[in-house]
């Protein structure tokens, strides 16, 4: 009885093991993207913020105080970054001045 508890105790932590790694995973990738829960909230306080558009990344941060950082498309084809607290409130709105990636094909 002691062994079969043991192995069913076993299986259990590999369990837990496992399924964090695959939500860790999950959660973000090697650019510091950022998805779930956590991240759904981020999305809509921005999306709020900016009057509605296109959510096309979810970061932490920590500039200018901020925990998280939105880049949002907005309704009128301008992109900016909605910077928020770890409560989700709006620290700054700021211009994305990133330009896009360029094909270097033409070179």
């Amino acid at each position: 009885m002691r062994k079969r508890i043991t192995i069913i105790v076993a299986c259990a932590v590999i369990s837990a093991v496992v399924a964090g790694g695959a939500i860790a995973i999950a959660s973000s990738d090697s650019e510091g993207v950022v998805t779930g829960p956590a991240a759904d909230r981020a999305t809509s306080a921005a999306l709020e913020a900016t009057g509605g558009g296109t959510v096309n990344a979810v970061e932490r941060d920590n500039e200018n105080g901020a925990t998280w950082e939105v880049e949002v498309t907005k309704p009128d084809d301008t992109t900016v970054d909605v910077r928020l607290d770890e409560n989700y409130k709006v620290v700054v709105i700021e211009g994305d001045t990133e330009s896009p990636d360029t094909d270097d094909a033409g070179d």
